[in-house]
């Protein structure tokens, strides 16, 4: 990045100035099991010091809410799941079928007042293996309801609807692609249930935004394959042989996607183990602040790395490293890795950034003590350098 480009824009603030404050939402409830995430989901201030925060958590997979002080004990609210129209609750999703499971929820209050949630459905039968990017809408927040559970607005490529040609996935050259990791034959799709468009087939985390215009945008990691004997080729990961990247996608209405662009891969400044987990958008007057999620496979860590675009589409990336710091190991659960939320608050003066910490590797081999996921926060006066506000 030449000083020319950099110019162009205003930098961010120094590692240095955020404040941890530590664990704000850990694990209290039997419902959470082991782990509470809030992984690409939003927080939204309330009053009086109060904050609702959207996570995740449990196994098998739920959504929640917590709404408080952060800091303080806090009250949960689990979702409540229906096949049939959403319970009467603080949070609740109805024409969800029977055993679908969400997680990585992203809550937005749409410009035409009405509520929209996506999140990620899980179902690990024998029989059902779907794994499904799906919306739902509400018009008070808290009774939502599955548009079209069976027409998602993205897939894993381990979701039944992904067709496979021996182990191809339709819609990609053989030349580019080696065995599919995630590639399962017992998998049984409805007749009456259409396959998936190879346009919408990614590999996981999914963030989604309203834009002014009242369009949306979606980023989403994409995975491309690496012949045998690449350089690349991760055997440590939960993944080998594919190379996680950042594709967008649009849409006028939030639920058909067009438009796939990758904006983000590794290229020759990154290390050969440099792979792209997600990014999260904040948005500011000066443009679009991107968190991406800086992994390097060899060490199985999670950084957030800073970013900037000024129209979603071309990125820039001039430092390449942690723009918040992971603790020493023992000393914070936030040791191996962090993860973002949706987007960073500018709330009363402050940036707020509620993200999950992680003291564990990605492949689940290593860790500092005992496994623990837990929901911590940091802020800052300002995300711009020599700035005070």
């Amino acid at each position: 990045m030449n000083k020319k480009h950099l110019d162009l824009i205003t930098l961010p603030c120094s590692s240095s100035d955020w404040i941890k404050f530590g664990n704000v939402l850990e694990q209290t409830e039997s419902w959470e099991k082991d782990f509470v995430q809030n992984f690409t989901s939003p927080a939204e201030p309330l009053n009086g010091g109060r904050w609702r925060i959207w996570y995740g958590a449990g196994m098998p997979y739920t959504i929640a809410v917590a709404e408080g002080v952060p800091g303080e004990k806090m009250t949960k609210y689990q979702a409540v799941l229906t096949t049939g129209e959403p319970a009467d609750a603080p949070l609740s999703i109805g024409n969800l079928p029977e055993g679908w499971r969400p997680i990585q929820s992203v809550h937005i209050k749409m410009k035409d007042g009405l509520h929209r949630l996506y999140f990620w459905a899980h179902c690990e039968s024998e029989t059902q293996g779907v794994k499904r990017y799906l919306a739902a809408d509400s018009t008070d927040g808290r009774r939502f309801r599955v548009v079209d559970p069976y027409r998602p607005c993205m897939y894993h490529l381990d979701d039944r609807a992904v067709k496979f040609v021996n182990t191809i996935c339709e819609g990609t050259s053989k030349s580019e692609v080696q065995p599919n990791p995630f590639y399962r034959t017992n998998i049984y799709r409805p007749s009456d249930e259409p396959a998936a468009a190879p346009e919408l087939v990614c590999n996981d985390a999914t963030t989604v935004y309203q834009l002014a215009d009242g369009s949306f945008e979606l980023y989403t990691a994409s995975v491309f394959a690496l012949q045998k004997g690449d350089r690349r080729w991760a055997y440590n990961d939960n993944a080998p042989g594919w190379v996680r990247v950042i594709d967008r996608l649009i849409s006028k209405d939030g639920l058909l996607w067009t438009g796939r662009y990758r904006v983000i891969e590794p290229d020759a400044d990154d290390p050969s183990d440099m792979q792209f987990y997600h990014l999260a958008v904040t948005y500011t007057p000066k443009g679009r602040v991107g968190m991406l999620g800086h992994y390097r496979v060899k060490d199985q860590t999670m950084d957030i790395e800073w970013c900037f675009s000024a129209d979603g589409i071309k990125w820039i990336r001039p430092f390449r490293r942690a723009w918040l710091e992971r603790s020493w190991p023992e000393q914070s659960v936030d040791s191996f890795g962090i993860y973002p939320p949706a987007s960073i608050v500018h709330y009363e003066g402050k940036w707020w950034l509620f993200y999950s910490g992680v003291n564990f590797s990605h492949n689940s081999k290593l860790s500092h003590g005992k496994s623990q996921r837990t929901v911590m926060l940091a802020e800052t006066k300002s995300i711009w350098a020599n700035e005070s506000v």
